[in-house]
């Protein structure tokens, strides 16, 4: 591939354009990594597809008859025979469906047994998609045995660099007592506005303690 201006070198094009804008030819030569003494990868993959007859082959084609390509050696072969089994996987085996949070009581089993019972105050958010379904579990702020200080600006940076639709915010409390502070009802109010404003719903604010938790929508607060 040295003979290819970098621009168009499979690599780089790849960075530029996205996977979509690569041939068949062009995404083999980058599961190869490196051609050979005979031929650089592009020139390798070419001679590859053509001995598979074309990139479906490539799921029938035995290692032995791979070998017999001329600079394809074991190294070639196994990589080659991994990405295929590689995606057929991913076409075979179920995805794993993500927690869904439809209640606060989801909520609180999902969170109580990872964050309940820390020693230290956590702020943190669950990013949701348009069903309530879990995205990524983000730690917005760690503070002291005394509190945690949580800034709207910081949430929602996480929330839209996450993708997120809806958020669930929540925090423990290491006192045990799982009962909002004024603060706690404050801050749910400022989340709560700079949510409808910036179109990131603010779904529940969940307090944790120990095995018990405070749901701010089932005070009627959200």
């Amino acid at each position: 591939m040295h003979a290819l201006t970098p621009p168009d070198r499979p690599r780089e094009k790849l960075d530029r354009h996205g996977v979509s804008a690569l041939g068949d030819n062009e995404l083999l030569a980058l599961v190869l990594g490196h051609g050979s003494q005979q031929r650089d990868a592009l020139d390798l993959a070419n001679a590859i597809l053509e001995a598979a007859d074309g990139i479906h082959g490539l799921t029938r084609i035995r290692r032995d008859q791979l070998l017999r390509v001329a600079g394809v050696g074991p190294v070639h072969a196994s990589r080659i025979r991994a990405a295929v089994e590689l995606g057929r996987r991913t076409l075979v085996t179920p995805a794993i469906a993500r927690p869904r949070f439809l209640t606060p009581r989801d909520t609180a089993h999902y969170l109580l047994p990872q964050f309940g019972s820390h020693a230290v105050e956590r702020f943190g958010i669950l990013l949701l998609d348009t069903r309530c379904g879990l995205l990524a579990t983000r730690i917005v702020s760690v503070g002291s045995i005394d509190g945690s200080l949580a800034h709207p600006r910081e949430v929602f940076r996480e929330a839209l660099g996450g993708a997120a639709a809806m958020l669930v915010a929540f925090h423990n409390h290491p006192s045990g007592d799982p009962t909002p502070s004024t603060e706690d009802v404050t801050l749910t109010m400022r989340l709560k506005q700079a949510g409808a404003i910036i179109g990131v719903e603010l779904v529940d604010h969940v307090i944790l303690a120990d095995t018990k938790y405070c749901s701010m929508k089932e005070m009627g607060l959200i």
